[in-house]
């Protein structure tokens, strides 16, 4: 149970645009069906990236989420693992409880929830977005998010299941089977992943393209067959006819590349978030008989994902390039992100010792 007069916990919290400030919060008595954990590992997110650089874009301002409760201010990260320290009465988990969080809200009673498509709710959301999150020492969430850990997967690995999650399920939009050519423009954290996933998948090319060269060292290392430097080459020409496409980044150019190198009757996932409109070449599109499919968080995909990390099939942390300390979240993650190119997958360790001064 929560100490009455205790310091409460150290969070990171999103007020505005460039301004995250490092926080003690006071802890809340948990609500009907919630569980407190202590967070282990958070990673950072280029949605998190975004709301720091120029949000809000999904962040709830003034009128809270539905399913949350919440507005900013907040504590942001969606990519975490932990530890059960309490759960509400009816809750079914033991306190000790490793556990991954699947961190998307849902309502349980629109019409996508009654189909079993919750990525799809109406009021759909997630922890440390639209409600608090895990960029913290720790977190209050609805028990439903919770994913029990076997001892063979790692706390480590626990927190990049997040965008793996997201991999897995435009993989699976994209219905990649074994032997398929496949494309990815983009070679961040989720097209790392969607390469890697792909070539575990049975794909017997995987093209990525970006314009970072450590980021493709890292999609060869991943299991990529092919990797250009989009500043200087064509993805349409080195990768022209493949099977399946993902653009994963969510700009015209990256859309662009992933629309001219698919064959014909081709499919092209979009899985990056473009910040405004696109152009789109209908004719090209009708004459080639192209399928456009949308892919937007998850559903029923952490099972298998900690299945295949159980069994020595899948690593998500490979992508991990650098671990800090919460209370270096600002400055050596947000910062460093927004103004360098080198990392790819940042991870808190809340456990850290880091400068508060």
């Amino acid at each position: 149970m929560p100490r009455e007069n205790d310091s409460g916990f150290l969070a990171a919290v999103w007020h505005g645009a460039s301004d995250v400030r490092l926080e003690r919060r006071q802890r809340r008595p948990l609500r009907s069906g919630e569980v407190r954990i202590a967070v282990s590992y958070c990673g950072i997110c280029g949605s998190d990236l975004h709301e720091y650089s120029n949000g809000p874009h999904a962040i709830p301002i003034g009128k809270p989420h539905r399913v949350s409760g919440e507005a900013a201010p907040l504590v942001i990260g969606h990519e975490f693992s932990g530890a059960v320290t309490e759960a509400a009465t009816g809750v079914g988990i033991a306190v000790g409880t490793r556990v991954a969080v699947e961190p998307e809200y849902r309502c349980g009673s629109c019409a996508a929830c009654r189909r079993g498509e919750y990525n799809l709710c109406v009021a759909m959301g997630f922890a440390g977005l639209m409600g608090s999150g895990g960029m913290s020492e720790e977190a209050v969430v609805p028990a439903y998010m919770l994913h029990p850990l076997p001892d063979s997967v790692t706390d480590r690995q626990a927190a990049v299941l997040e965008p793996a999650a997201v991999a897995l399920h435009a993989l699976r939009r994209g219905r990649v089977r074994a032997g398929d050519t496949v494309a990815v423009a983009g070679a961040g954290p989720i097209g790392l992943l969607i390469a890697q996933l792909a070539r575990i998948a049975g794909a017997r090319r995987v093209v990525v393209s970006d314009v970072s060269e450590t980021r493709l060292a890292m999609a060869l290392d991943l299991g990529a067959t092919e990797i250009l430097n989009a500043a200087g080459q064509d993805l349409a020409a080195v990768a022209a006819g493949v099977d399946v496409a993902f653009e994963a980044v969510g700009i015209q150019s990256t859309l662009d590349a992933a629309l001219a190198s698919v064959r014909k009757g081709g499919r092209v996932v979009f899985v990056g978030l473009c910040n405004g409109p696109i152009s789109l070449d209908g004719f090209d599109i009708v004459n080639r008989e192209l399928e456009l499919i949308a892919s937007v968080g998850y559903r029923d995909i952490y099972p298998d994902l900690i299945g295949m990390i159980a069994s020595g099939l899948f690593d998500p942390s490979r992508i991990v390039t650098r671990e800090i300390p919460l209370a270096n979240a600002v400055t050596d993650g947000l910062e460093r992100l927004r103004t360098q190119s080198g990392d790819v997958k940042i991870l808190i360790n809340p456990s850290a010792k880091g400068d508060l001064s």
